[in-house]
């Protein structure tokens, strides 16, 4: 694993969009997964920017995010295709038809997993998956668990994530309870995978991601057994692995 530390956000949003940006120059028809949440923002912005200057296209690429709640529809201010549409999609010259997530919609839970995961399966994999990391180490919404799960599923969200995610909602009632996510076999078919994280508040889930035991009760320690980790966070987030010694390039 190689890990990156920048001085701040906006460092670690200039390092992580540099990551993604190579993977579109070395391949115009990559196919990146996505992630939401208020970490990858800044990343985001920096790929519209260099996008509108003319330096970068996304014109060939393909995206598939991690998840999407359940019960919204696309164009719910809350759901995450309004989102990527707001914070990227929206910004770039990606085609829409090349951009793709769970529908939130589904009538049919089972198939709708089975859909996403065949599309993955069609577009050849993910070449880089980008994520974030939440306070109790989910990645995607993969929940705290007695096990790793395998493909898409639909989860029940702890009362964490709930809580960590009202304040994208006018109030925590709001909050949907259920949302679909990639497994954690998905994710870890990516080829590589780029993880950001940022803000005291992440460094001790950071710490015990990345330094303490692969366990199902923090999913995201599986990234530990990726050959092809990257992982980019501000000093405040990984000051907790650097005093333990963790290799950091800066």
């Amino acid at each position: 694993m190689r890990i990156y530390c920048a001085k701040d956000y906006e460092g670690m949003s200039r390092r992580a969009a540099n990551i993604i940006a190579a993977h579109v120059v070395v391949d115009p028809a990559c196919v990146l997964g996505l992630a939401t949440g208020s970490t990858p923002v800044g990343a985001y912005q920096e790929l519209s920017r260099r996008c509108a200057q003319g330096d970068l296209s996304f014109s060939r690429v393909r995206t598939v995010n991690l998840d999407e709640y359940v019960g919204l529809g696309s164009e719910h201010p809350q759901s995450y295709r309004y989102f990527m549409r707001k914070n990227l999609f929206g910004q770039i010259d990606i085609p829409p038809a090349n951009t793709h997530l769970p529908d939130g919609l589904a009538p049919d839970a089972e198939a709708e997993c089975s859909r996403y995961d065949r599309l993955i399966r069609e577009l050849g994999g993910i070449d880089l998956q980008l994520l974030g990391i939440g306070h109790n180490g989910h990645i995607g919404f993969n929940e705290p668990d007695q096990a790793f799960t395998l493909g898409t599923h639909q989860v029940r969200l702890t009362q964490s994530t709930i809580e960590a995610n009202a304040r994208f909602f006018a109030t925590e009632a709001e909050v949907p309870r259920a949302a679909y996510t990639m497994g954690i076999k998905t994710i870890m078919q990516a080829r590589a995978i780029l993880v950001v994280v940022s803000g005291a508040e992440k460094a001790d889930i950071a710490y015990r991601a990345f330094l303490g035991p692969v366990t199902p009760q923090v999913p995201a320690s599986i990234l530990q057994l990726h050959p092809h980790v990257t992982l980019c966070g501000d000093l405040a987030a990984l000051s907790k692995l650097m005093e333990a010694g963790a290799e950091v390039c800066e």
